[in-house]
């Protein structure tokens, strides 16, 4: 019999057995807009699989042990043959293998595939986050390796697979493939151009002998990875496998593992090329244009993945806030929680429409769409990234001393939402690509103005922020300093017109008042009082049968 001092009251049950997709009310409407009719029922379907998996007390404890378990690095084997293999907990491969048998690394042939990849990517990587980098990365290969129909009809059909096949050996023998990118080193980071890993052409077609290093080598454990390096044409694009079709292993040798601050269960790499044998992809001198595609659409991921990480802490908030009783009542029901609720959620339903609408875009595929992506997409990583971090911290402050402890799970959260802020190109990178797009495309800027345009009239705050925004245009003098403060606005603007046409009256009615007509603090909890913020809140609730 428990002692009466150990009466365990007023402590909020596990937010475990529920639908992650289904309960999104902001996620599944998005699907249902952006997916056509025929496909519908089926990615309905398939996704409420994926969100009840998701929300299981299993998938909750494979990412629990994942992260507990980080990834070794074994160089040698017991008779000092070089291996360079990753190990990784069974955990880990068990989140890998129902990300990949879901179809999270298969859009580019599907039908409203990039929809459904993102939803599926949003809701299978609150699970766990840290797995995400193998599957953004196979995922983002097929753009490039298209460059190359040979290349892609070998690798094509093995990256998009549904099956899972851990370890390393000749791709032929394997049901499905895994990709990783090198591009950094340690003397240029984002400045690739200042590499120095060496290509050295050999006689046979398209081969190449590479020498060199790679600060940052994402997915270690796969089985090919595209890297740039210095040809004699210069800075090209290069296929590297980890295993070469006779079977033997090619020169890959991991370094270390970086020691990262959050992002535990994957592993990121120091690898070193001396002799390593690649395959050409593209044309000499023109590896950055090749690589590109696969760059933006890891950028998509990073908003992605950064939308997930808010539903996250902004579910496990709200839920937390509807339990757990104080000063008289739920905190849920007063009004200052509720202000902070509000807010959160409103973040993080801007966040989702808008990731959403640029897996629409590539979905469409049409000229007005890709216009319209070259500055919407920089626009949106930038943006979206950087709040992530400001919500899950003040997410986690509203489950007080409860989200401070690991158990709860929002430490884990808080130490992965900076990271896709950084990968592919942190703030900085991302607002000079806007104002490339700017300067180089001026039909960027047509789409992205007939896009926000669709909402003008709807509401007068949106039309001012709008009419703000060609005033800041149609001044560039110094625009390189005052390029974030630009960029914030052209994300903000398009969140303002995509939730004006698409959220329900309260939403778009306080995102319009607080973010556009500047009716708001510096923190989160400063909405104005006098908006329907219950209903905001409400909305974001999740709910457990």
């Amino acid at each position: 019999m428990a002692a009466t001092t150990h009466t365990v009251t007023n402590q909020v049950p596990p937010l475990v057995g529920h639908d992650v997709f289904t309960t999104d009310r902001v996620l599944s409407e998005a699907v249902e807009r952006h997916v056509e009719p025929g496909v519908l029922p089926v990615a309905l379907e398939e996704l409420g699989e994926l969100g009840r998996a998701a929300g299981s007390a299993q998938a909750q404890e494979w990412g629990a042990r994942a992260n507990a378990h980080p990834p070794v690095l074994r160089t040698h084997d017991r008779y000092g043959h070089r291996v360079d293999e990753v190990e990784f907990h069974p955990a880990w491969h068990r989140l890998l293998g129902h990300a990949v048998s879901a179809g999270l690394t298969d859009a580019w042939g599907r039908p409203a595939g990039h929809v459904r990849r993102a939803a599926g990517f949003l809701v299978w990587t609150q699970a766990e986050a840290g797995h995400g980098c193998p599957l953004s990365m196979t995922h983002a290969a097929v753009p490039a390796l298209r460059t190359d129909p040979a290349l892609a009809a070998v690798w094509e059909p093995l990256l998009t697979s549904h099956t899972y096949v851990a370890g390393l050996r000749n791709p032929r023998e394997k049901a499905g493939v895994l990709f990783g990118m090198g591009m950094t080193e340690k003397q240029g980071g984002s400045d690739v151009q200042s590499n120095t890993t060496r290509a050295e052409p050999l006689s046979g077609e398209g081969a190449y002998l590479l020498t060199g290093h790679k600060w940052f080598c994402s997915a270690p454990m796969s089985d090919g990875f595209l890297v740039l390096a210095q040809a004699p044409g210069g800075l090209s694009c290069f296929l590297v496998p980890r295993v070469l079709p006779d079977g033997a292993r090619n020169v890959f040798l991991i370094q270390r593992l970086k020691d990262k601050l959050g992002n535990r269960s994957n592993a990121s790499a120091e690898v070193e090329f001396d002799g390593t044998w690649a395959r050409l992809v593209g044309e000499e001198g023109r590896g950055v244009r090749t690589i590109i595609e696969m760059v933006a659409a890891t950028r998509l991921d990073c908003v992605v993945g950064s939308a997930a990480l808010m539903r996250q802490a902004v579910a496990q908030a709200v839920h937390h806030s509807a339990h757990r009783s104080a000063f008289g009542g739920p905190l849920i029901d007063k009004p200052l929680m509720r202000n902070v609720l509000a807010d959160l959620a409103l973040e993080s339903e801007a966040a989702t429409v808008l990731a959403m609408r640029l897996a629409a875009a590539y979905d469409a595929d049409t000229e007005a769409e890709r216009a319209f992506l070259r500055l919407a997409l920089p626009a949106a990583k930038y943006w979206v990234t950087k709040r992530c971090t400001a919500v899950v911290g003040e997410a986690l402050e509203c489950l007080g001393g409860n989200g401070y402890v690991e158990e709860s799970g929002m430490p884990r959260l808080l130490r992965e939402a900076p990271l896709n802020s950084i990968w592919e190109g942190s703030g900085n990178v991302q607002a000079l690509d806007v104002l490339r797009a700017l300067q180089r495309e001026p039909q960027a800027l047509d789409a992205f103005l007939r896009e926000v345009g669709k909402a003008r009239g709807a509401d007068h705050r949106l039309d001012a922020a709008i009419k703000g925004l060609l005033t800041e245009l149609a001044d560039l003098d110094g625009v390189e300093a005052r390029a974030r403060r630009l960029v914030e606005r052209f994300a903000l603007v398009l969140q303002g017109s995509l939730l004006v046409r698409w959220a329900p009256p309260e939403v778009a009615d306080t995102f319009c008042a607080s973010r556009l007509g500047g009716d708001w603090g510096a923190a989160f909890g400063t909405l104005p009082h006098s908006l329907d913020l219950a209903s905001v809140v409400a909305r974001a609730r999740p709910s457990v049968a």
